[in-house]
């Protein structure tokens, strides 16, 4: 039985692919998700509440401070995650806060839809927790 191995330059030449590739995924995933929570932070900023309640039914049992202080915050998050287009040494410590605190958000939210009977706002979540995760994990190892 023989095996072949790769010489040096064609292992870090492999190595060097995948990693561009995977910083072009990450990266895909992080415009995602800030483009969703810049829309729905804005929403929530601007929209009559009869709208919002409309479209999501929640904020007719929340306060209206309430929700548009969710609407700032999605919005900061969210710029939290395309920070690291300023600079990758002050961006990716921003970037890390904003995907965790958007992390822990959608998981909130996914549980509050889901003990309400409100399946299609917890679907919404979950996959906003499977673009998220990503991100976390993979811009954490720097």
């Amino acid at each position: 039985m023989t095996t072949t191995t790769l010489p040096a330059a064609q292992s870090t030449a492999q190595a060097r692919s995948r990693a561009a590739y995977r910083n072009i995924a990450l990266w895909t995933l992080q415009g995602w998700i800030a483009m969703f929570f810049i829309a729905a932070g804005y929403a929530k900023l601007t929209e009559p509440m009869s709208n919002l309640i409309a479209l999501m039914g929640w904020p007719a049992v929340a306060p209206v401070n309430m929700v548009r202080g969710l609407g700032v915050v999605e919005l900061v998050l969210a710029l939290g995650v395309l920070s690291p287009l300023v600079s990758w040494r002050i961006g990716r410590p921003l970037l890390l806060v904003s995907a965790l605190g958007l992390t822990v958000m959608e998981a909130a939210m996914l549980s509050v839809h889901a003990v309400n009977h409100d399946l299609g706002l917890a679907l919404v979540n979950l996959v906003l927790l499977a673009l998220t995760v990503p991100v976390l994990l993979g811009r954490r190892r720097g």
